[in-house]
This record gives structure tokens, C-alpha cells and sequence, in this order.
């Protein structure tokens, strides 16, 4: 164990309110490709730039192509949960944390067996027709071809933010009251690019700060930890 994660698992042990803010990186050791690092989604070649296709605009004017790419690159049905997953649920078992917000829509943070998860971006787990409104879960887009449809003719939308869209207020809410509440707040996985999420963070008010990324961050964050291995090894360790 490295001084590094001695003094991470110092932190923790006696942290009362431990809030983990995560991103893209935290499922990479799933096997799921993040957007921004050497082989992410962000440097393969499309007919249009992946956040061109993730546009709300996008999917009104050409929702066959918006499917087609968020049927092969978003959805990953087969990725479980990796030891970063599995050690918040612990946590949260344990009752040291209060909450994980997370930018990411995959799911796996609850197949882990965490339950207080705000998911900042939404999930590939709920989707809804555009007309009725009816819940319709991960295997019925995966079992579907072209614009998925509902049973009454609409279109069925996955629940996750696309580019141009808000963030739902409630989210929004309950991570900023986590975030102002915690003793310990762990940033892992997110190069804190993507606003207004990133913003979050502002909002914390403890004293220690804990970075865990493999790549440099976007902005100057004070961090009194720093941590630049892959976060599932980091935490597997605690």
C-alpha cells in the first residue's frame, strides 16, 4: 500500500458522511469506454462527432443514426460492477456514505448494491415513450431495431441527458444538499469537464478533499490528496 492510499484510508476511516463524486472513469475497469482519454468514445471516427449525435437537436432530426450509435457505444449490458463499485456500496452498507453522485448512466453503482445514487446524467435502465409515457426498461431497446416505438405508436427516449437538455431539478438538489453536508468528499473518474455538473463540487464545505483520476483534471481543485492510478485498484486496497 502506497503512502498515498495510507493516507486515503485514514481519510475514510474516520469519515462520517463520505460523499463520492464520480465520472466515466469509475467503469472503465468494466470494461465500459469513457468519452475523453486515448481510445474513448471522443477519438473514434463517426459520421458525426459523438456529441454532435448526443444532441437533443440531433435526435428530434435523425433519431435512426441517434440510435444506431447509442445502441453500439452507450449501452453495455454485459459490464459488471468493478471493485471501486463495490467498495462505496460497502461503505454505504457500512453507513460512512451518505451518497454517490455520478455522472455516469450505466447503472452499475445500484447492481453493486448501492441505493443512495444521484444520477446526475439519468440511465440507460429507464426509458419512456414520448406519447403515453410508459416505462419500458434496458432489454427493450436492446431487443429493438431502428426508432424503438411503443406499444401506442411513440417514440420510446431513453431517460439520459443529452447535450442541450437540463438537468433534473430534483437531482440537482439532492446532490448539492449531499455535497454540502459531507465530511469527505472523493472526486474519481471525471476529468470535470462537463458543466453544470462539475460545478457541483463548489458546494462542499469539509475539510478534506480527495482527487482519484489517471488523467489531469480541468480545473485547479486544492485537492489535499491526490491519486493518479486506476480507481478500482485504488479502492480495492482500502
Amino acid at each position: 500500500m502506497t503512502d498515498a492510499v495510507k493516507k486515503l484510508k485514514e481519510l475514510t476511516d474516520h469519515a462520517h458522511r463520505i460523499v463520492f463524486f464520480g465520472g466515466a472513469g469509475v467503469s472503465t475497469e468494466s470494461g465500459i469506454p469513457d468519452f475523453r482519454s486515448t481510445g474513448g468514445l471522443y477519438h473514434q471516427e463517426w459520421k458525426y462527432p459523438p456529441e454532435v449525435i448526443l444532441s437533443h437537436t440531433f435526435y428530434e432530426s435523425n433519431p435512426e443514426e441517434f440510435f444506431r450509435f447509442y445502441r453500439a457505444k452507450m449501452l453495455a449490458p454485459e459490464a459488471k460492477p468493478n471493485p471501486a463499485h463495490r467498495k462505496l456500496a460497502e461503505w454505504e452498507q457500512q453507513g460512512k456514505l451518505s451518497a454517490i453522485v455520478t455522472q455516469n448512466i450505466d447503472g452499475l453503482h445500484q447492481a453493486a448494491g448501492s441505493r443512495r445514487v444521484l444520477e446526475l446524467h439519468g440511465s440507460v435502465h429507464r426509458n419512456y415513450c414520448q406519447r403515453c409515457g410508459k416505462f419500458h426498461g434496458l432489454d427493450f431497446i436492446l431487443h429493438s431495431t431502428g426508432v424503438p416505438r411503443c406499444d401506442c405508436g411513440g417514440i420510446v427516449k431513453p431517460d439520459v441527458v443529452l447535450y442541450e437538455e437540463g438537468l433534473d431539478q430534483n437531482t440537482l438538489d439532492g446532490s448539492v444538499r449531499a455535497i454540502a453536508e459531507a465530511d469527505l468528499l472523493i472526486i474519481g473518474g471525471t476529468s470535470l469537464n462537463v458543466y453544470p455538473a462539475a460545478g457541483l463540487i463548489n458546494y462542499y464545505r469539509g475539510r478534506d478533499l480527495v482527487l482519484i483520476n489517471k488523467s489531469a483534471v480541468a480545473r485547479d481543485l486544492s485537492a489535499g490528496l491526490v491519486i493518479t492510478d486506476p480507481i478500482g485498484e485504488v479502492l480495492s486496497e482500502l
